[in-house]
């Protein structure tokens, strides 16, 4: 009886063994994230050779020139892109570039995706044709059948001209029409669900059954596609699951911010999925200070109750459904900060695709591997360096949003890419250029109602102390790669003054706007903390004056969508300069 009980256990735990092990997925994709209107960013991760070194195994080539734009719907109208035109010499050089794209992609042995927004269709053939592809308030629609007809010939076009390109990554709501000069496009999304159905099921009827091509399918939209877990089954359910389709869903519930949720609709339905994942993350500094998210990522945030699952890439490794990782190893956002070193993101990036390639792999053993590329042999070095990141999780959490009080979502953009907003109200007259002053404003009276402003301010000074820390720990990291090291020790400078003017910043504001309420200005305690945030400031500015290492430095004026510099005259700077004056 003990044999036949110890042979069921033995049983038992290799079945569970069995369960727990994950496979290595099909997708392990990276892309750089060109901004729009911008110089291609540059990066060794728009070298497929060197993605490929880097263990991805497709290239997302994401310059928002899409392939869709270099066709010329000469079998519908030879008149649209009539040889010798700048429109047809533009398509031309675009035709010659995607295919010297996907040739260097599968020359370095990965496939090659081009990441397409729909609807994007040649302004030409908008206008001559506008009664048939257009609604009664002008805009491209879906819903008229010429539309999707010149999309089934643009597929067959597509894969005509391009029969080595791989697949597609479809982008719908934002459509960016930057870097196509002779095109324009809209949203499809008109009628919520329904429009993503019809797309899908257009999608997978003409590029993954009739082509045998891939199509990653971007949940990011707009309506709640890519939030609300019913939303998403209500499209996905809808459409016969195929090999070669598969949904692409962010690690978190919304934007890449901290805070947020794990993304509930991963794991969920009948689907095949890849989680995306920012490497290079747009609203905390992007790759400017030390930001090392992967044990999150991973493992689960420390402001995730871990008790729950999923939380994390390993609670999703051996679900049927997980086909593998998107990273966006470059881009995201707007303008700056631009990095002239790609350590943090490349660091980011390394650990993702090692662990994807590996999902048994703990995050651990994948930062272990990272350090042997780098070179690093002591054990001081390794140790400091983990410990440096780790901390830096935790500092750019307190210093951006908080670990204890709650964060509505919207909150946590009054810092992103390279602005910090001030606590002005919110300018109705500026919605349509989503401004990010305000949002302190709304997040301020909240606080001040609860009597916790001065914890969230404290937060703020807590955070500056473990920048202290990751300073001193970055003068202990040395390898055989010494212009690595050297940006650490800048960029760990970057983030303790940058979290200096924080954390004064804050402190300003929230004396100012408990005076605003009350009528009584702690002056004293005003002018100490306009000091602290002038001295952080002159050492900010003087660190991108003595180091050319060192990126681009931060604005104190807040975001507005208004290109080319996308910032207005508010933010933080017009807020502090507002409580300097009643001080003076």
């Amino acid at each position: 009886m003990k044999k036949i009980l110890l042979l069921f256990v033995s049983l038992s735990v290799v079945v569970a063994q069995f369960h727990c092990f994950a496979q290595k997925p099909e997708f392990i994709m990276d892309m750089v994230h060109h901004n729009p209107g911008e110089a291609l960013t540059k990066s060794a991760f728009t070298n497929p050779e060197y993605v490929k070194n880097q263990g991805f195994n497709v290239q997302v080539m994401n310059d928002f020139i899409f392939p869709t734009a270099a066709l010329t719907f000469d079998k519908f109208d030879a008149t649209l892109f009539v040889k010798g035109t700048k429109e047809r010499v533009w398509s031309d050089s675009i035709t010659a570039l995607i295919q010297n794209n996907i040739q260097l992609a599968h020359k370095a042995g990965i496939k090659v995706f081009y990441f397409t927004d729909i609807v994007v269709l040649p302004k030409k053939l908008v206008e001559k044709y506008r009664a048939q592809v257009c609604d009664e308030n002008g805009k491209i629609s879906f819903e008229k059948p010429l539309t999707v007809e010149l999309h089934k010939m643009m597929f067959d076009e597509l894969f005509q001209k391009f029969p080595d390109l791989d697949g597609l990554v479809i982008r719908t709501g934002e459509t960016y029409l930057n870097n196509v000069p002779y095109h324009t496009g809209i949203n499809p999304i008109t009628n919520g669900a329904e429009s993503h159905i019809k797309l899908l099921n257009l999608l997978r009827d003409e590029v993954c059954v009739k082509y045998n091509k891939t199509i990653i399918y971007r949940t990011w939209s707009i309506g709640g596609f890519h939030n609300d877990p019913v939303y998403y089954r209500n499209v996905s359910d809808k459409i016969e699951p195929h090999k070669n389709l598969v949904f692409s869903i962010k690690h978190v519930q919304g934007d890449y911010h901290r805070t947020y949720p794990f993304n509930p609709s991963l794991g969920i339905g009948k689907h095949r999925q890849v989680v995306e994942v920012q490497c290079q993350r747009e609203y905390e500094g992007k790759g400017a200070y030390p930001n090392y998210v992967m044990n999150g990522v991973i493992n689960g945030f420390e402001e995730y109750d871990l008790k729950k699952h999923p939380n994390c890439l390993n609670d999703l490794k051996t679900n049927p459904n997980f086909a593998g990782i998107y990273s966006w190893s470059r881009g995201g956002g707007w303008v700056g900060p631009y990095v002239s070193n790609e350590f943090w993101p490349r660091l980011n990036a390394f650990v993702l695709s090692a662990w994807a390639n590996n999902p048994n792999l703990t995050e651990e053993a994948a930062f272990e591997q990272f350090m042997d590329e780098q070179g690093m042999t002591t054990p001081q070095s390794r140790t400091a360096l983990r410990e440096l990141c780790l901390l830096s999780a935790k500092a750019v959490l307190r210093g951006h949003t908080s670990r204890d009080l709650e964060i509505k979502p919207d909150w946590a953009f009054w810092m992103r890419d390279e602005f910090l907003a001030g606590i002005e109200p919110y300018d109705p007259s500026e919605a349509k250029k989503y401004p990010s002053e305000g949002v302190l404003f709304e997040m301020f009276t909240d606080f001040y109602q609860k009597g916790v402003l001065q914890k969230a301010v404290t937060e703020k000074q807590e955070s500056a102390l473990i920048w202290e820390k990751i300073v001193a720990l970055s003068k202990q990291v040395k390898s055989n790669q010494p212009q690595d090291d050297a940006y650490i020790r800048v960029s760990s400078l970057y983030g303790l003054y940058l979290h200096r003017i924080i954390a004064a910043g804050w402190q300003i504001m929230a004396l100012g706007f408990e005076g605003d309420k009350t009528g009584l200005y702690n002056k004293k305690a005003l002018q100490k903390s306009i000091k602290t945030y002038d001295k952080a400031w002159k050492a900010f500015n003087k660190l991108k004056q003595t180091d050319p290492t060192c990126a681009t430095l931060y604005k104190p004026n807040a975001f507005i969508y208004v290109a080319p510099t996308y910032f207005g005259e508010k933010g933080m700077g017009y807020s502090v300069e507002k409580y300097r004056r009643i001080v003076q």
